[in-house]
């Protein structure tokens, strides 16, 4: 640690002595500084020190290049906001129930010995609180992931949900808001969707023996999609994240988009490679959740997703400015042919009964089985047979021909070969259909 005094400015990690797997290890945590970009003697022992800057290139440590010294200057001035310190805000803003509740869930030991230390300490050892004991105040990080309302700090940090029942210019939708913690709003809006939008369907195809089994929209995907927004968005910026769904796709829209270093190319292959992240602290927390792993695999993840539930390959979307960040995720096709006939059902549904209407045949007093006889006649031609297993019966009984020649005789239905009344290739179609 005394290596420490000799880094400019001064910088000490956070240590803490842990047991693990029977056997006591020092942990190291060497978040961001507030004085960064730190510089580093070329050789400790050498008395005339030559200080250098360092970076990581891979697996290793090395002396950073002219244009890397630029970026870490460049960075010196722009400390993620995540981890900035929140100065509208006290100590007494974060709820211990919450960070008590992450630790148990993170399987932290800190956990065992939350309830024992200061609320200041334990912000310290997760590093959600910083400055002096004269001035000591929450991160932003703090206030976003350990307060019951992180909006009074931090104006539309939340998600707002747009459920349309059929198209987006339908009029008919479900308006929902997720506030609280963002990895709460996380968690609400998954639960949402899983219990409000996804549907599975099984498949039987042809010449197979084994069905195949198919979501509307792969969970992993929309899960992915959402945790991407809320570590990647800016929460400079007071937009919200914005989620529209109707029947043909699921769109998740950020602000703003990605860096400029990754290039828009990539982005639409899906391929990034992310060299700076906008909220490394957030990252942490989801990582640690288990609800992210912080290796620029969201994208390619989503893709894969989609791709093994037989769904189209998403939409990844952004300006040249990069002021936004859009995902569009479509609707499992096997889907839309169902919903298309399921439509279509309705509509001829529709408008054989407002047919009837016009006709006034309910006054004709028919039963059951007639209506059922007219409706299957109304836009297709039958034989006996084919009626008689539409209505479910197993032969052509005595109450099916009764019905039958009834309908006949009220001229609502008509002989396709009317001059072979007794053919065998005989059907029956619905004649009054264009009658006003």
């Amino acid at each position: 640690m005394n290596y420490c005094n000799l880094l400019k400015p001064t910088y000490f990690p956070i240590v803490e002595p842990v047991r693990y797997n029977d056997k006591y290890i020092i942990v190291l945590w060497a978040p961001g500084g507030q004085n960064r970009p730190y510089k580093a003697p070329k050789d400790f022992y050498s008395k005339q020190k030559e200080y250098k800057f360092y970076v990581r290139r891979y697996s290793n440590t090395v002396q950073a290049k002219e244009d890397e010294e630029k970026e870490l200057y460049n960075l010196a001035g722009n400390i993620p906001f995540d981890d900035r310190i929140s100065f509208n805000s006290e100590v007494s803003d974060l709820r211990i129930s919450l960070i008590k509740e992450y630790l148990h869930d993170v399987k932290s030991d800190l956990y065992d010995r939350a309830s024992d230390i200061s609320i200041d300490l334990l912000g310290r050892q997760i590093n959600i609180i910083e400055g002096g004991q004269e001035f000591i105040r929450p991160k932003n990080i703090g206030i976003l992931m350990f307060n019951d309302e992180p909006q009074r700090f931090i104006p539309m940090s939340q998600i707002e949900l747009v459920h349309f029942l059929d198209s987006s210019a339908d009029d008919s939708f479900i308006e929902k808001i997720f506030t609280g913690p963002i990895h709460e709003q996380i968690r609400n809006v998954l639960k949402y969707i899983k219990n409000s939008i996804i549907k599975e369907k099984v498949i039987k195809l042809p010449d197979k023996a084994e069905a195949i089994r198919v979501f509307n929209y792969p969970y992993s995907a929309i899960e992915e999609s959402i945790v991407n927004a809320v570590y990647h968005r800016s929460y400079e910026e007071r937009n919200p994240i914005e989620l529209r769904i109707d029947k043909e796709k699921i769109v998740i829209v950020s602000y703003p988009g990605p860096d400029k270093s990754i290039r828009k190319s990539d982005i639409d292959k899906g391929e990034v490679i992310a060299r700076r992240y906008r909220n490394r602290r957030i990252g942490e927390f989801l990582k640690e959740l288990k609800l992210t792993e912080g290796r620029s695999t969201g994208l390619p993840k989503i893709i894969k997703s989609m791709k093994i539930n037989k769904s189209d390959r998403p939409v990844f979307e952004t300006d040249d400015e990069r002021t936004y960040f859009l995902v569009k995720l479509y609707v499992n096709p096997y889907f839309i042919a169902q919903d298309e006939a399921q439509d279509e059902a309705q509509d001829e549904a529709q408008d054989f009964k407002r047919h009837i209407n016009q006709m006034k045949l309910i006054n004709l007093n028919m039963n059951s089985t007639e209506k059922r006889i007219l409706q299957l006649l109304y836009n297709d031609e039958m034989s006996k047979k084919e009626i008689a297993a539409a209505l479910g019966y197993k032969t052509i009984n005595g109450n099916l021909k009764k019905s039958i020649e009834r309908l006949l005789n009220e001229g609502l239905i008509e002989y396709t070969i009317p001059d072979k009344p007794k053919s065998k290739n005989q059907k029956y179609r619905y004649c009054c259909k264009n009658d006003s």
